[in-house]
């Protein structure tokens, strides 16, 4: 029997408008052999929450370089929570200040990740996540 495919969202939410760094992890995704969904820019908590559900994915991923992490995330987090997809693990990548990472790390994020990460620790650090939340 196979191996079910990690299916990964991809997202950008608030009014960023770069996301060649989304599409830089997406692609990494693909190539290590997960599915990954795109929703593209400037997506709202409910839109992404939505595609989420939609999607039944096991991770999102999300690109946030204008600074409304603080804003943004809780707002993502709570929407999920709200759609019963706590089981949903979340990672956040971009240009997030040493001082807030701690703080999106104890709202619910699984790991942040900034400028000039590996691509490979993302895609190891998404399956060695999703088997544990499996085996749980």
């Amino acid at each position: 029997m196979t191996e079910k495919k990690i299916r990964v969202l991809i997202a950008k939410p608030g009014l960023d408008g770069h996301d060649r760094g989304a599409k830089v992890i997406a692609r990494a995704l693909r190539d290590d052999g997960m599915e990954v969904i795109y929703t593209g820019l400037r997506q709202t908590p409910d839109m992404i929450s939505e595609a989420a559900l939609q999607e039944d994915v096991d991770v999102i991923g999300l690109s946030i370089l204008s600074g409304a992490h603080n804003a943004l995330i809780p707002q993502i987090l709570k929407k999920l929570k709200e759609n019963g997809q706590e089981n949903v693990l979340v990672f956040l990548g971009g240009i997030i200040p040493e001082d807030d990472i701690q703080g999106m790390l104890n709202a619910g994020i699984y790991k942040v990740y900034g400028p000039g990460t590996d691509t490979r620790q993302v895609c190891k650090d998404i399956r060695e996540a999703v088997k544990v939340k499996q085996a749980e």
